[in-house]
């Protein structure tokens, strides 16, 4: 069973992660969501175990409590439906007229 885990200390890490939810059974994969430029913690995780039950146990023992300034959020992970994030074709901007930044939008010096 995957659970979904909101509202988690920035430098909690995954060994930390799965020593909370241990206690509840067997866990098979504990990942905090880590930001890919800061390498900072997002504040969110995603604890997989072998079992339902215990699953079901670890939410209804961990929703609510507070580890930090924040109380948890703990329930099962939602599957995704849709193409991954960031990987479709169709996000990608069909044209350059546009946007912001240096020389977006055809000006330049040369049009002075």
């Amino acid at each position: 069973m995957k659970i979904f885990v909101a509202g988690l200390p920035y430098d909690l890490d995954d060994a930390e992660l799965e020593e909370i939810f241990e206690k509840f059974g067997t866990i098979v994969s504990a990942k905090v969501a880590i930001d890919k430029e800061t390498g900072k913690s997002k504040g969110f995780a995603f604890v997989e175990m072998k079992n339902r039950e215990e699953g079901l146990e670890a939410i209804e023992g961990l929703n609510d409590i507070s580890l930090g300034k924040k109380p948890l959020v703990v329930k099962e992970a939602e599957e995704r439906s849709g193409p991954p994030r960031g990987g479709s074709s169709d996000n990608i901007r069909r044209n350059n007229s546009g946007g912001g930044g240096y020389n977006s939008g055809g000006y330049n010096n040369r049009n002075r």
